[in-house]
């Protein structure tokens, strides 16, 4: 009988340590990060670049529609302001993807659990796309003028319209228009980009880039007439442009690299507002499930 009660108690000791040994494992697991898009991108054999006659190098151009989009953005303007420009920085090799020749990084390990987020680089005049972390497009802006500066921080996308009009003239039409803000109705749309900050604070990109971010970024949710229930796709702004020096990409010429946003410099503009991002992601992913019941 005592044979029997002491291997009863040695079996449930044994028990009491498996289950403790599977709760301890289960405390330290490493929570499983989201998967991310995989892009497959074409790298030039080098990035440098150089100063060139504006007409020179158009006529010799004119048909390429890679060089040219490339050039564009590079300059961070578009086809019509391109031309009034007397000289331009062009890269000496065309053979890589645009997003070879902006700043942005390509993976960004602090938003790998972000879902959607869109930055603009103030002093750059570039923005980029996230998801889960990796770039998934990129391009030129123009943001506010030295008057008018765009806010910088955190914003959430809410309202969009194909077509809308200017809060600042009435006479201005605003295509593929995606408020940030809609107190003071800052917001990105298409309209010309002469090639430097210009606007009266919203962010202006090219048509393409525009009709791809409309599409792109979510609306807000709303509660009723005056509530948000849901906010829209996280949009930071960060960073100050120098009005009173040459445009920086022209800096290029002579450093290829000189524009450059590191990775580590994304985390940190991003971390005092992950919990903001995170949160309303969390919101989002509910009403979601919300709606398919």
């Amino acid at each position: 009988m005592k044979k029997l009660y002491l291997t009863c108690n040695i079996l449930l000791l044994l028990v009491l340590v498996l289950l403790g040994s599977c709760k301890k494992n289960e405390t330290n697991k490493t929570p499983e990060k989201k998967p991310y898009k995989t892009i497959q991108r074409t790298k030039p054999k080098s990035i440098t670049y150089t100063l060139v006659n504006t007409k020179t190098w158009l006529e010799a151009n004119k048909k390429d529609t890679k060089k040219l989009a490339i050039a564009y953005a590079v300059n961070r303007t578009d086809e019509r302001n391109f031309t009034k420009l007397d000289s331009v920085i062009v890269p000496t090799d065309f053979s890589g993807d645009l997003v070879y020749y902006l700043p942005f990084p390509f993976h960004v390990a602090a938003l790998e659990n972000v879902t959607k987020v869109l930055i603009f680089s103030y002093p750059t005049q570039t923005f980029a796309a996230y998801e889960n972390g990796e770039l998934v497009y990129e391009g030129p802006t123009n943001m506010g003028r030295k008057k008018d500066q765009t806010p910088t921080g955190l914003f959430f996308t809410n309202w969009k319209a194909e077509k809308t009009t200017s809060t600042f003239n009435d006479e201005w039409d605003l295509k593929w228009n995606f408020n940030i803000e809609n107190k003071l109705g800052v917001g990105f749309h298409e309209y010309e980009l002469p090639g430097y900050p210009a606007s009266h604070s919203c962010l202006r990109l090219l048509e393409a880039d525009a009709k791809y971010l409309y599409k792109w970024a979510d609306e807000w949710v709303l509660a009723d007439s005056e509530n948000v229930k849901v906010k829209g796709t996280p949009v930071l702004v960060f960073g100050k442009y120098n009005f009173d020096t040459p445009k920086p990409w022209l800096q290029l010429a002579k450093n290829p690299k000189a524009l450059n946003i590191s990775e580590a410099e994304i985390k940190k503009e991003v971390k005092p507002f992950i919990h903001k991002i995170l949160e309303n992601q969390k919101v989002r992913e509910t009403e979601k499930q919300t709606a398919t019941l």
